[in-house]
This record gives structure tokens, C-alpha cells and sequence, in this order.
């Protein structure tokens, strides 16, 4: 009678224990896009690095060599702890000069080398554009392929034009060839085009490799595929509208392995230590 009576009390417990768990927290590593901190590397690159440095961050992401050698970047980062995992290198150089792109990435030591906008002419982004790039990729994926390192696209946003059953983003992911074309997800480009950042991650395994964590701001308007937003409406992770405990928990699952903070607001020397904070105590 006495055991009738606690059995569900025991099995309560039990769930509980079991629930703890299966409860983890971010394992990241947490890197940061260096674009983060434009303002201040232009006029001082070595306190600026400094500054990452205080913040335990080991892991970055270039998008300029700041006047220096690639070499010397390296060596600038080594001397703090930190490595280049992957670096932005812009459409046209990636065009004009492939090969001075791929000596670049290899100076600074990076795995990844990553295009962050395809320039259109028109405020759409058409199928003409995509077809474009998506040639692009293809080719540049193989030929740096050949040289030891990873193409990857970083989508802005106005790839999510309707287009057939699907958008256009769709399009270039079935064009463009697994093997030589990853993808890096910025879960605020994803969010502001009124997109599911989990949703988008299930619907294309292996294909992402790397994510830009940045946060929409409580309250502005997504569904908008310009491409484009106030550097206001970058806020630190937590704070704005993403379901975070959910992508990183999909993100991990599908192996992701690089995370780097992408904040683009003026108040971002007090927002990378918050968002650091916030990923330090979230559970997935």
C-alpha cells in the first residue's frame, strides 16, 4: 500500500534526474567575426585585438588584413591566443584574383574562405543573379578546393525571394555542388527575411558549416529581403528575438563547429561581453 502510494513520487524524481540530464549547455567555442569591432581596428589594431583577447575569445574571423602581410595578421593573433578559422573576402577579388585570395587565406591560416554578398545591380536579387553566383561558387568551391581550403557563402537575406515552388536560396542550394559550396548561416540574415533559422538548418544537413551568432531586436519587422538594416537592430544575443536555446541545439546537432558573435550596433564593447555571459549560462 505504502509502495502504491510513493511510486509516483519515485517516478517523478526519476523523471526529473533524467530531465537534468539530458540538459546541457553551449559548448561552442565562441568566436567573433572581427567586423565586429570596425570602428576601433581602424585606428588601433593592436589594442583592438587586445580587447578580444580579454574577452577569452580564441577563435576569429577576418574581413580585412588592417595594412598588414597575412603573415604578419597571423602572427598578431598567435601572439594572443588566437587563429583565423576563416576569413570574408568580398565578390570581386574573389573574381578578379582567386588565386591572391587563396594566398591571403593560406598566409593567415584559415580553413574557410567566405563570400558575404553577391552584388546586384537592381534592389531585387533575380534568378539571373543567382545563376551567376551559383556558376561562381561552383567554380571557385573546386579551385580552392585543389588549394587546400573551403569555399562558403554567407547569406544576406535577399536570397529568399519566391521563385518556382520554393525561393531563390533553394535554387542555390540545389545548384551548388556539396563537395565544393558550404554555407555559413547569420542567424540575424535568416530571421530578418522572416525565415525559421531551425527550420532552415533541417531543411539543408551538411550544408552548414559555421554561424555568425547576432539577435534581431524585440519588436522590428522581419519578412523584408533588402538585405540591409540599422546597425541598432543588431542586439546582444538574448535580448532580441531568436529562439537561441533552439538553433544551437539544431546547429550542434548538425555538427557545426565554428560560432563566431557578429555585432554590428555602436554599443558593441558592451554587448559582446553580455552576449558572451548569456551563451555561458544557456541550456540546450
Amino acid at each position: 500500500m505504502i509502495l502504491k502510494r510513493f511510486l509516483p513520487l519515485v517516478l517523478l524524481a526519476a523523471c526529473a534526474v533524467f530531465a537534468a540530464e539530458k540538459s546541457t549547455t553551449f559548448k561552442g567555442p565562441v568566436g567573433l567575426q572581427l567586423y565586429s569591432l570596425r570602428d576601433s581596428l581602424k585606428g588601433d589594431v593592436k589594442g583592438s585585438l587586445d580587447k578580444v583577447k580579454a574577452w577569452g575569445i580564441t577563435e576569429v574571423e577576418t574581413y580585412s588584413l588592417h595594412g598588414m602581410t597575412p603573415e604578419k595578421l597571423k602572427a598578431e593573433l598567435e601572439s594572443r591566443g588566437m587563429k583565423a578559422i576563416s576569413g570574408h573576402w568580398q565578390y570581386e577579388p574573389l573574381s578578379k584574383d582567386l588565386d591572391k585570395v587563396a594566398a591571403e587565406a593560406k598566409g593567415l591560416g584559415c580553413e574557410y574562405v567566405a563570400c558575404p554578398w553577391i552584388p546586384h545591380a537592381a534592389a531585387v536579387f533575380t534568378e539571373a543573379d543567382a545563376r551567376k553566383a551559383i556558376a561562381d561558387f561552383n567554380t571557385w568551391g573546386e579551385a580552392l578546393s585543389k588549394k587546400g581550403l573551403k569555399f562558403a557563402y554567407h547569406p544576406h537575406g535577399y536570397e529568399f525571394q519566391p521563385f518556382g515552388d520554393g525561393t531563390l536560396f533553394d535554387l542555390m542550394m540545389k545548384e551548388t555542388k556539396p563537395e565544393f559550396v558550404h554555407y555559413e548561416m547569420d542567424v540575424f540574415w535568416i530571421t530578418h527575411p522572416g525565415q525559421d533559422p531551425v527550420k532552415v538548418l533541417q531543411k539543408y544537413p551538411g550544408r552548414w558549416v559555421m554561424m555568425h551568432l547576432k539577435d534581431l531586436k524585440k519588436g522590428v519587422r522581419t519578412g523584408i529581403l533588402t538585405g540591409h538594416a540599422p546597425n541598432e537592430e543588431s542586439v546582444a544575443l538574448g535580448t532580441g528575438q531568436v529562439d537561441w536555446a533552439g538553433v544551437l541545439r539544431e546547429a550542434e546537432k548538425q555538427g557545426i563547429k565554428h560560432f563566431f558573435i557578429e555585432d554590428e550596433a555602436p554599443a558593441v564593447e558592451s554587448q559582446v561581453p553580455q552576449t558572451l555571459g548569456f551563451l555561458k549560462g544557456l541550456s540546450l
